[in-house]
């Protein structure tokens, strides 16, 4: 039943700080800039993992709408909440010493308070959800998995510029803007593995539970 939005969310749901290391050629000024905005961003992509975790954990054909209808409120609450953090994250650090930078760190806080924006109306729309109907319950669902794969696809320029050049390698050395680490503890089965991970097999598990939920109208 869930699967489908496990699969969006898997897809995209953190489009910034997915770095690799580049060579260490940026200035101080610009270091320093980074390990402020980096030191503060960690939890919050840990906080989007785990939520991504949470909604993989609700994708079994027997799970209860109501139980997924908690367990995704709960998690788009916490990705908006980390969304918002992040954009706090990059407004306090004041703008990173590059070449318009003001103008570039500007666009990446309204980006991130955007998709704050975003997850929050999604945690409106699941709590609205009808859970004594299983086959409406999952057209719902579908419908919102669509909109968060538009959320996920969109609005990521500003960001991926903040990331470029001297600003992006010099993110790229810190801990705290790397990916977290997989959980291997029994609380996360899914794994709290980034949310960008795992996208291909979640993708084809939405894609049988789509001919399932087609079945399940045509039952109806």
């Amino acid at each position: 039943m869930n699967k489908k939005l496990a699969a969006a969310l898997s897809g995209g749901a953190v489009l910034v700080l997915t770095l690799s290391g580049c060579s260490d050629d940026s200035g101080d000024k610009v270091n320093d800039w980074a390990k402020k905005v980096c030191d503060q961003v960690q939890p919050q992509l840990q906080k989007i993992a785990d939520a991504n975790a949470s909604i993989q954990q609700q994708t079994a054909d027997n799970s209860k709408p109501a139980d997924v209808q908690k367990t995704d409120s709960a998690a788009f609450q916490q990705i908006s909440q980390a969304y918002k953090s992040l954009g706090e994250a990059v407004d306090s650090a004041g703008p990173p010493p590059v070449d318009d930078g003001e103008t570039t760190q500007k666009e990446a806080v309204k980006e991130l308070n955007d998709s704050a924006t975003a997850y929050a109306g999604l945690k409106t729309k699941v709590d609205a959800l009808e859970t004594k109907d299983q086959a409406k319950f999952a057209d719902g669902l579908k419908g919102i998995a669509d909109e968060l794969n538009k959320i996920s696809t969109s609005g990521d320029q500003a960001l991926k510029k903040l990331q470029s050049g001297e600003v992006g390698t010099a993110m790229s050395k810190q801990k705290g803007c790397q990916k977290p680490a997989a959980s291997t503890g029994p609380a996360s089965p899914g794994g709290s593995a980034a949310p960008d991970a795992a996208a291909t097999p979640s993708a084809s598990a939405s894609e049988e539970k789509a001919s399932e939920e087609k079945s399940e109208e045509k039952k109806a």
